[in-house]
């Protein structure tokens, strides 16, 4: 099961309480305080770890607590220290903490072994030993230990994918990573057969590979919230290049060119921005024009590449069920993408050409 958004709550332990305590031992006069200090509370830890891609941990168990500090006792021995405990989130998990009305995000773990202080433990309260003076030989105070931190948090897990996978319901996007990947979304023919995000590796020649995310078909309004699209659309602010599925047949019944204004202005409308501050509709886009094995009328197609053409966007006629026009679709995505990577502009032509091509081999 996929989670990616969970809220918790995490306590850090207590600080002891510091002893009050004199030495009563056989032929030592006037023994004095020897009162210990009380041992400091555990804190609270998160730790990305690569191992993870799901919140599942989070989903029934909401509720972590450090261990609290032992109290201190005679002969000034110091409580013991409370216990820490590590939270482990997968990479690419944001943190919010909910201060009044408002969630304050507090850490980005975008990469492996990132650790962040989630809430630090009480410090332990001093003994009557501390507070001996030259003019105060026989102190009676101790102090209490101080409280730990609590924080109510929610995480919020976004996917860390080079390429999005972007689309009506049933443009054949789960298709498409199950060509290019590993992958193996389920595949049917009714609207939302896609749920939750799915990820796969996209191997080429060359030792090249980048990561693929198909999030789920997307409808008008999703900006806001409409079909759960406001979630899923989270998703694509850490990718670097989108791919946007369109379905070219007259299968669903709707028109191609309209599909594609609806989505592209869902990703304007998207107020959501990566690190850098990049919104979605700055990103390079690649129209997909799937689905050619079914296409009754080559009209559609063509109007679709006049269309993006007017924008300089680049599309690439496929069908993702055969194969045919992958393998010169998957080179511009890497071409794309190493540009992105690199800094630099993408040498992609920017008119749109409806491309034929091989399918690449099974993975």
């Amino acid at each position: 099961m996929f989670v990616d958004e969970v809220h918790i709550h995490v306590a850090a332990g207590h600080g002891g309480r510091g002893a009050m305590s004199f030495r009563r031992e056989k032929f030592v006069p006037r023994g004095g305080p020897d009162g210990g200090d009380g041992g400091s509370g555990g804190s609270v830890y998160v730790t990305a770890s690569p191992n993870l891609n799901t919140l599942l941990n989070f989903r029934y168990q909401k509720e972590f607590a450090a261990g609290r500090g032992g109290h201190g006792e005679g002969s000034k021995r110091t409580g013991r220290k409370g216990a820490d405990i590590e939270l482990e989130v997968p990479v690419g998990t944001v943190l919010y903490e909910q201060q009044g009305d408002d969630l304050v995000q507090i850490a980005d773990l975008t990469a492996a072994g990132e650790r962040v202080l989630l809430a630090k433990g009480g410090i332990g309260g001093r003994g009557n030993a501390q507070f001996a003076t030259s003019t105060n030989r026989a102190p009676r105070r101790a102090e209490p230990g101080l409280p730990g931190e609590e924080k109510d948090l929610r995480l919020h897990l976004k996917l860390l994918a080079d390429v999005g996978l972007v689309g009506f319901p049933n443009a054949g996007k789960s298709t498409v990573i199950s060509r290019i990947s590993a992958a193996r979304p389920k595949i049917a023919d009714y609207p939302f057969t896609t749920l939750s995000p799915n990820l796969g590796v996209v191997s080429l020649s060359g030792d090249r590979t980048f990561v693929v995310a198909d999030v789920p078909g997307l409808i008008e309004g999703a900006h806001a919230g409409q079909g759960l699209g406001h979630r899923f659309l989270s998703h694509l602010e850490r990718t670097k290049v989108l791919a946007h599925i369109v379905d070219v047949s007259s299968a669903s019944g709707r028109d191609a060119v309209e599909d594609f204004d609806i989505i592209t202005r869902e990703l304007a409308l998207f107020p959501g921005r990566d690190a850098s501050g990049e919104r979605l509709a700055d990103k390079p886009v690649i129209v997909v024009g799937n689905k050619i094995d079914a296409l009754d009328d080559p009209e559609r197609l063509t109007r679709l590449e006049a269309h993006v053409r007017e924008r300089g966007i680049p599309l690439f006629a496929v069908s993702a069920a055969t194969g045919e026009g992958m393998a010169p679709l998957l080179e511009a995505i890497w071409r794309t993408l190493a540009a992105r990577r690199e800094g630099t502009t993408t040498e992609e032509p920017r008119h749109g050409t409806a491309v034929h091509g091989t399918a690449p081999a099974d993975r």
